[in-house]
């Protein structure tokens, strides 16, 4: 049985799709649907279980070593950058992943994390080395420890313990995280409704729409979740991106394309953002690859193009 925490959210809903496509439905999600719409997710999807993420702790502290998990896949979080709550951030991201991985090792289970490419904040190397670390906000500080407590035990686990650094994940199924949606679901948002994408004007060096991430597409990311998950003992942390960073103005571009119509504007870059926005990623994926995964990754316009009609769907 595969237990899936956030499993009604972006990138959780696409792993439980992707295992699905495996013919596998013996699936625990486990989520909180306060956000209720997060179903719309799953409504294609077959599972065996759903459990409140308070719920689930409960089980595995009362009936852990009868509980049959195939591998955990640990995607639940909060992941609201702009949280500023830091207790209630670190509860949900690191103390309840603490109680998840020790529970994982404690029975050899496979344990496949979620952490994020955030981490490195505004340095420009994205090695999986503790002196590129650089959080620039509560969200990614509560990844970066979680990362360090792992570090710790991995010398003596036995079992599949792997962090995954998510760069700039955009896909379908995102439609309900609101500000927190990729920027490409967002700019493909505003071409639908306004026919205008608004990229930020040149800053930090870069010119008008010139900021680069590594955007990644979902379905890759479930890959590189399930190959961990299934495979032989491993413990790592490592980088989950294309290694190719893109501009902003290629992914307007690119939708624009997709939509046939749309203009791009440039807006002033907020004063609020400078010293805390990321105007570069690229994922060092030598990490990922030395560990055995070596599927390539979809282009962003490949990407874009699965995404805009899952998109579409989902707007109707």
């Amino acid at each position: 049985m595969y237990v899936v925490t956030g499993g009604a959210g972006f990138i959780g809903s696409n792993i439980v799709r992707a295992l699905n496509d495996r013919g596998v439905t013996d699936i625990v999600v486990v989520d909180d649907l306060k956000r209720g719409e997060k179903f719309f997710n799953l409504n294609d999807c077959r599972i065996a279980d759903y459990m409140d993420r308070h719920e689930f702790l409960h089980v595995i502290a009362d009936e852990g070593s009868d509980f049959p998990a195939t591998a955990i896949l640990h995607q639940g979080a909060c992941v609201d950058t702009m949280e500023f709550d830091g207790q209630y951030m670190m509860e949900s991201n690191f103390t309840y992943s603490k109680r998840l991985l020790q529970f994982a090792l404690e029975r050899s289970i496979p344990f496949v994390y979620a952490s994020s490419g955030s981490v490195y904040g505004t340095s420009r190397e994205s090695r999986e080395a503790p002196q590129n670390e650089k959080p620039i906000n509560v969200y990614a500080f509560s990844k970066c420890v979680f990362d360090q407590y792992v570090r710790r035990v991995l010398p003596s686990a036995r079992s599949t313990v792997v962090g995954l650094r998510y760069f700039n994940v955009y896909g379908p199924r995102e439609q309900h995280k609101g500000k927190m949606s990729s920027m490409v679901f967002q700019l493909h948002k505003q071409l639908v409704q306004t026919g205008v994408a608004r990229l930020f004007a040149g800053t930090d060096s870069y010119a008008d729409g010139e900021q680069r991430r590594d955007f990644v597409f979902v379905g890759d990311v479930a890959k590189v979740n399930l190959f961990f998950a299934d495979g032989p003992a491993r413990q790592a942390i490592v980088n989950v991106g294309t290694g190719k960073s893109r501009s902003f103005n290629d992914v307007a571009r690119t939708l624009i394309a997709a939509l046939g119509r749309g203009r791009i504007e440039y807006i002033p870059f907020p004063d609020t953002l400078r010293g805390k926005y990321q105007s570069f990623t690229e994922a060092d994926v030598s990490a990922l690859r030395q560990g055995g995964y070596h599927e390539p990754f979809l282009s962003l316009e490949d990407g874009i193009a699965r995404s805009v009609p899952a998109w579409q769907a989902a707007s109707r």
